[in-house]
């Protein structure tokens, strides 16, 4: 390629070798510097390295370079980069070939993409002085941000399996494509604990609990990890809860106190940082009363590093740096925000423009002497050391760049995501036991909504890019016997013409709109069973689309009451990325499906549930309110939260931890063994779970606890165990839980973490409100 040639004309007269030795001489001054030595400890290394690097070289260590299409304007490298600012090297590339911006010539076979990645590392390793590598990052949510990987649910479906191994298996596939095709940080998971439903990103958390975040996010940290690839987990701090719900140019002020902020939105990057050792985090561009992140050095610092003990490095989310002056107006221009986020513990600003902006403020703010050398060199070492953990210093480039064809998207990784569609699948809903249905006996099956065809809204801009996803009809066609009759209506779109103001106005229908819903209802009307497929899609959902309502949108909710007035055996399957307040929907319709975004294999797992070839077993890992007046009601509540009033409506539509399976379960003989407590610290909690019914089923038995009198008001159940157990028709096993002494926390009035003395309730349920067993016991 002529690139390549390209590279060979302007290259320094001596190259770096690899040494007999296995090191690399990468200042190429032939001889074995301390940083280039492999068996010196990594802190020697660091400091060798950063003794050797000149002002323009350490500030070249503190920015992202976004990838082709964003910024850089290069597949690979060119003779002009030796006149760019990177010439003397970069933290790291973000999003370089992965298919995401027109640039699928290098991203697919994935072979051709590790090869690209090595051309790319090979320029900073032999054309900058000291060959410092770079750290090549992308996204990860639902699968690698790269062409045609492995496409996972979203991570509310993956939180509704609650299945610790499913998401574990989830991370290291991600962390194994990524290291296959030359990525070395992955941007996930997400660890934002979502109490609103109306805030747009939702979708991409696991959910309201903070147990369960930490839970699924530890073990996805892990699996990423173990494949020696940075785990960099968003966003720190505070992030999921801005004012109203509001996303877009809001993303500020969340009204959180601080003991809720450390219950409940702190808690998962607590055990990200101090139980799976995540090596980076995403800085968020909200404030928290008054102080952006960016810039909070209370945050970055004396929590991240000094309580939770990170030692990776921190990225700023897009903008968080220039908000500083651009929205939240505390900083003067971009030299002082500069100063303030290297002062506060960003280490490398990431944005979606040229890194030579903020590196020429840093060097500035030295110039000037407002920003030390000594608070660069700091933040400098942190990087480098994430470089040296990761090993570029001794493996800079991918040794086997055709494995990528072999690893990416295998069979293996394809079969699990089709387990974690199966297992995202909540049935909320099934009078007279409609579902399972038995194709055989059909002879005309109706499919009506917008996402019964939808395709494009079940892609994620952070997931896998040019990938396929199976339909809900396509699923149904290839699941029915040729001789069923399958007929298909759209009724209306997603939403109306006058959306977003729909949420709060009424609007009349147009003449085109009462012509697809009456086309609908006489489709639906031939048909033996109706399939009605609603939902999200992205105009509803996902980042800058918090609403201001939770009902269908559009005119979703006229259609489905116009298919219910039939009164044919139906199904609401929805698809989509929040909880929707479906009351009507709740008292007419005979079965309701809660789907998510399921990934490639959305079709085939649906159907797999309607057939009756998978029976489903996952539980809600939000709840559904009954009115979007009751937010921010949510799971864990305090006392009486959805408090008694004479004007109001209490509870949820469906609670936390719900969901039905076509087979019955049935718990007993709780025990709680408390003997190992002060020599082990752990408390045995055992109970038994029978299979009841007639099919093959999977329940999630969750453990809750409940302090009966504490020191500051604290909430009225805590999920602190869950495990999904597979079970035989009348097959019974024992499920055991270990409850340790800091299952017990509280945050005091002196805002410690302490584990009080005094009763306890133990709890065993099906969901957060179906509780099947409890005990007492004295700590």
């Amino acid at each position: 390629m002529p690139c390549f040639v390209a590279i060979a004309l302007f290259s320094f007269k001596k190259k770096p070798t690899i040494n007999a030795q296995g090191w690399i001489d990468f200042n190429k001054n032939g001889k074995k510097d301390i940083y280039e030595d492999p068996t010196k400890p990594l802190e020697a290394r660091v400091n060798d390295l950063l003794s050797q690097m000149t002002t323009e070289e350490k500030t070249c260590q503190l920015a992202t370079l976004y990838g082709y299409g964003a910024v850089l304007k290069d597949h690979l490298p060119q003779p002009g980069w030796r006149d760019s600012v990177w010439k003397d090297g970069i933290a790291n590339i973000d999003e370089q070939l992965t298919g995401l911006r027109k640039d699928t010539l290098y991203a697919f076979p994935y072979s051709a993409h590790a090869k690209a990645l090595n051309e790319i590392q090979k320029w900073f390793v032999e054309q900058t002085r000291l060959g410092i590598p770079v750290d090549f990052t992308t996204e990860g949510i639902r699968g690698l941000n790269h062409m045609k990987a492995t496409y996972f649910p979203a991570q509310l479906g993956q939180g509704s399996s609650f299945d610790k191994d499913l998401v574990a298996k989830i991370g290291d596939v991600i962390g194994r494509e990524a290291k296959t095709l030359g990525y070395t940080n992955v941007y996930s998971p997400i660890l934002d604990v979502s109490s609103d439903p109306r805030w747009g990103r939702i979708e991409e958390t696991y959910g309201s609990d903070p147990f369960l975040v930490s839970q699924l996010g530890k073990q996805c940290i892990m699996g990423i990890q173990k494949n020696g690839i940075v785990s960099t987990v968003k966003h720190f701090a505070v992030y999921s809860v801005p004012v109203g719900g509001r996303d877009g140019g809001t993303r500020v002020d969340p009204h959180v106190a601080p003991r809720e902020m450390w219950d409940l939105y702190l808690e998962a990057f607590r055990v990200a940082f101090t139980e799976a050792h995540a090596k980076g985090t995403m800085a968020s561009y909200n404030d928290y009363d008054g102080v952006p992140i960016a810039a909070s050095h209370y945050f970055l610092t004396d929590i991240l590093r000094k309580k939770f003990g990170f030692n990776g490095y921190v990225v700023s989310d897009s903008h968080a740096v220039e908000d500083l002056f651009a929205k939240h107006h505390v900083a003067k221009d971009s030299t002082d925000a500069a100063r303030m986020v290297l002062t506060a513990g960003v280490d490398v600003r990431t944005d979606f423009d040229n890194p030579r902006t903020y590196i020429k403020a840093i060097r500035r703010g030295i110039k000037n002497k407002t920003i030390p050398i000594a608070l660069i060199n700091e933040r400098v070492k942190e990087v480098l050391a994430v470089k040296f953990w990761l090993g570029l210093f001794d493996h800079p480039y991918i040794t086997n760049v055709n494995e990528a064809d072999a690893v990416v998207h295998n069979k293996e990784s394809q079969t699990l995501a089709l387990r974690a569609a199966h297992e995202g699948i909540v049935l909320l809903k099934n009078n007279e036991h409609l579902l399972p249905i038995a194709k055989e006996n059909l002879k005309t099956v109706a499919i009506i909504g917008p996402n019964a065809k939808e395709e494009k809204s079940m892609l994620s801009r952070y997931g896998p890019t040019n990938t396929y996803v199976e339909t809900v009809y396509d699923g149904l066609k290839k699941a029915l016997p040729t001789s069923v009759n399958l007929l298909y209506a759209e009724g209306c779109t997603h939403v109306d013409k006058n959306f977003p103001a729909s949420d709060i106005e009424d609007f009349p229908l147009t003449a085109d709109e009462t012509k697809g819903i009456d086309e609908a209802v006489a489709t639906a009307s031939k048909a033996d069973v109706v399939f009605l497929a609603l939902g999200d899609n992205d105009h509803t959902v996902g980042e800058t689309f918090s609403r201001l309502d939770l009902k269908l949108p559009g005119r979703q909710e006229l259609l489905l009451e116009k298919i219910a007035a039939l009164h044919k055996p139906t199904v609401l399957i929805l698809v989509g990325g929040r909880p929707v307040t479906i009351n009507y929907a709740d008292k007419n319709i005979p079965s309701i499906l809660e789907t998510w975004y399921l990934g490639e294999y959305t079709g085939t797992a649906i159907a797999d549930v309607l057939f009756g070839k998978y029976n489903p077993g996952g539980k809600l890992s939000v709840p559904f309110p009954k009115s979007v007046g009751q937010i921010p009601l949510s799971f864990p509540m305090k006392p009486s939260a959805d408090g008694s009033g004479n004007a109001n409506v209490r509870g949820f539509l469906y609670p936390f931890g719900y969901g039905l399976s076509y087979t019955t379960f049935q718990y007993s003989d709780l025990k709680v063994d408390t003997s190992a407590y002060r020599t082990k610290d752990e408390i045995a909690v055992t109970f038994n779970l029978k299979n009841t019914g007639s099919r093959e089923g999977e329940e999630v038995a969750q453990l809750y606890i409940h302090q009966e009198l504490s020191s500051v008001t604290t909430y009225v159940r805590k999920l602190r165990g869950f495990d999904r157990i597979k079970l035989q028709p009348g097959e019974e096993k024992q499920v055991k839980m270990i409850l340790k002494k800091d299952s017990f926390y509280i945050y005091n009035q002196d805002m410690k973490r302490v584990t009080e003395l005094g009763w306890y309730q133990v709890m065993i349920g099906a969901s957060s409100e179906d509780i099947k067993l409890t005990a007492r016991i004295k700590l």
